[in-house]
């Protein structure tokens, strides 16, 4: 069982929007949560650096990032695959 948590990883799906520095991406991620007290739905917003090996993903693009160890101060995603191009 313990072999099976462990290899078990965070996948997160997000937008794009700086895809400026080389080999990092900025991933923006809107999660709709309901308030624990008024239960209204209020939208949360999380920005994750996301590490981009070969350049691929562009701003504004749909892409699948997954946990990894930490790459750098800031950096412990990385990019899985690029689901919708922006154009």
């Amino acid at each position: 069982m313990s072999e099976q948590k462990r290899n078990v990883r965070r996948s997160i799906v997000g937008t794009v929007t700086s895809d400026k520095m080389d080999k990092t991406i900025k991933v923006e991620v809107n999660v709709s949560v309901k308030h624990p007290k008024y239960e209204k739905r209020v939208n949360r917003r999380s920005v994750f650096a996301a590490h981009d090996e070969k350049n691929e993903a562009k701003s504004g693009d749909l892409v699948e990032i997954e946990e990894t160890r930490k790459l750098s101060k800031t950096k412990c995603f990385r990019l899985v695959k690029v689901l919708k191009n922006s154009n």
